[in-house]
């Protein structure tokens, strides 16, 4: 399936930094995550804990979703979505240093 490009461009990916690694109370293998993205902090729920331990996640760049709808999962609000690859969820991070917040183009 493709979509338009005009629809691709309305993502908002942001490069965040992971400040905060909570076990999910409700769920063996979820991660609650407080993210830095810039002028605000957001909660995000990532089903990444069969890959990472807490201290592997704690001050790591990623690539967040940032207007992604918030969602519930497990009772836990997520308000976006890290961005990760393969099975083995490997997150995807920039190479570079950027500031927390930047766009991703």
């Amino acid at each position: 399936m493709t979509i338009p490009f005009k629809e691709w461009q309305k993502m908002d990916l942001r490069v965040g930094e992971i400040k905060e690694v909570q076990d999910h109370p409700n769920a063996d293998k979820l991660y609650v995550l407080k993210v830095d993205i810039g002028k605000k902090v957001v909660q995000l729920v990532a089903g990444i804990k069969p890959f990472y331990k807490k201290d592997e996640l704690k001050g790591k760049k990623v690539i967040v979703f940032v207007n992604l709808e918030p969602a519930m999962l497990r009772g836990v609000e997520s308000q976006g979505m890290i961005l990760a690859a393969g099975d083995s969820a490997s997150l995807l991070t920039p190479l570079k240093k950027v500031e927390n917040g930047s766009k991703i183009r």
